[in-house]
This record gives structure tokens, C-alpha cells and sequence, in this order.
């Protein structure tokens, strides 16, 4: 029986790709780029999907993303513009950015009353913990797992082993049984953090794929859901 609901933020609950494309639009008018076009939001999100694997692999830091992510996305799209200004920016726009994914305040409510539910995020504590109060989503946690407090991302074991000692810990001062991994399950859309974090730990895992991207042969979690109200027909 599951217990505990660890929840992604990022394109489980708040919607990070519209963000992106929002700041990208406002961005290039206040710079003076060139004008943002639909097809350049692949090309951001092919790239930073590959810096936040590299984060994920312990090959680059949250200063090693500031420093260098735009400069390397204006290189391939074409733009000639100081990257770490933009970067700047485009932090200070998402750190009050809020656009919830379709169905994510239903889910909660519905999932809230039921099971120990944890927000599990690499990104700037702060940052992720805003987003979630001016979402009006911070109240349906018990536990806010995000990396820029931890020191740990993930998908590492380490990530998820401080997380569940810290559940654990406060279910024995209130006086109740600890939770095994496989009482857990981790709701995500992110085979390789979400998905393969928690496989590694023995949680259940529930893969959030909108898109249906879902590749055959790709690491198969529990469930694979496309809106989140599926996650009634599970927990």
C-alpha cells in the first residue's frame, strides 16, 4: 500500500516549457533580438534537457548552468547576446513564474487528504518553493525535497536516501512505523531523473508523459499516465 506521493515540479505540476516560451518572447523584445518564433523553443528545450542531465550525472553545477546555458542556446540559434545577462533574466522571470500544468490542483486535493505528499525538484530552493506559494500549491505538502537545499539532485540514491530518512524521522517522533521505499511511489515526467531515481530505490514510479514520448525500450516505470486526473485510476 502506497503511503507517500513524491510529485516533480517542473512540467508534472508547473508548466516550465509555456514559461520558457513566454520569457523567450518578452526577452528577445526587451534585448532587441531577433523577434522569438515557435521553432527556437526546441531548440532551448533539447539543450537545457541535456545541462540538467549533465547536473543530474554530477557533471555540472547550478553556477555552471547560470554561466553558461543561453550562451550556448543564442550560439545555436544564431544570436549574438551576452548569455549570462539573459540568464539573469530569464532566473528573475521564472523565480515568479506559476502556470500550473492542466489538472495539477485537482490531483493535489485529491491525493492531499490520502498520502504523505513530498515536492521533489532540482532547481534553487527558494526559487522552486515561490513558485509553488504563488501557485498556491505549497500547502498540499508535508516535505519540499528540492537540490538547491539538499545538496543532492536527482536522480542519485543519495537524493532519495536523505528524503526517505527524513520522512521517516518524523513518522517516528510522531509515534508511527517508518515507510519502505516500495510503500512510496514518484509521480514525474523525467525518465531519467524521476523515473530512474526511483526505480533505483524501490519506489513505484509513475511516468507523467503529455506528449507521449514514451519510446519502446525505454526504462518502463509502474504506470504511465497523459493527464494527471489519471492518477485517480492508481492512488
Amino acid at each position: 500500500m502506497i503511503k507517500a506521493v513524491f510529485i516533480d515540479i517542473d512540467n508534472t505540476l508547473l508548466d516550465f516549457d509555456a514559461y520558457a516560451a513566454e520569457s523567450m518572447r518578452e526577452g528577445f523584445e526587451k534585448f532587441g533580438l531577433p523577434p522569438y518564433e515557435p521553432a527556437m523553443l526546441p531548440v532551448f528545450k533539447s539543450l537545457n534537457e541535456e545541462f540538467w542531465r549533465m547536473i543530474e550525472r554530477g557533471e555540472l553545477d547550478l553556477e555552471g548552468l547560470r554561466r553558461d546555458r543561453w550562451n550556448i542556446i543564442f550560439r545555436a540559434l544564431g544570436i549574438s547576446f551576452d548569455g549570462e545577462t539573459f540568464e539573469a533574466f530569464f532566473r528573475e522571470r521564472l523565480f515568479s513564474s506559476a502556470i500550473p500544468v492542466e489538472g495539477a490542483h485537482a490531483m493535489l486535493s485529491y491525493l492531499a487528504p490520502k498520502y504523505i505528499l513530498c515536492a521533489a525538484s532540482n532547481g534553487p530552493y527558494e526559487q522552486q518553493m515561490n513558485r509553488l506559494r504563488l501557485a498556491k500549491m505549497d500547502g498540499y505538502f508535508k516535505f519540499f525535497f528540492i537540490s538547491g537545499e539538499m545538496g543532492l539532485s536527482k536522480p542519485s540514491r543519495a537524493f532519495f536516501d536523505a528524503a526517505i530518512g527524513r520522512i521517516n524521522a518524523a513518522e517516528r517522533d510522531a509515534g508511527g512505523p517508518e515507510i519502505r521505499s516500495d510503500e512510496m511511489m514518484i509521480i514525474g515526467d523525467s525518465l531519467s531523473s524521476d523515473i530512474a531515481g526511483g526505480r533505483a530505490c524501490g519506489l513505484k514510479t509513475c511516468l507523467f508523459d503529455p506528449r507521449r514520448t514514451l519510446m519502446p525500450g525505454a526504462p518502463a516505470p509502474d504506470y504511465v499516465i497523459h493527464e494527471l486526473h489519471e492518477v485517480r485510476g492508481i492512488l
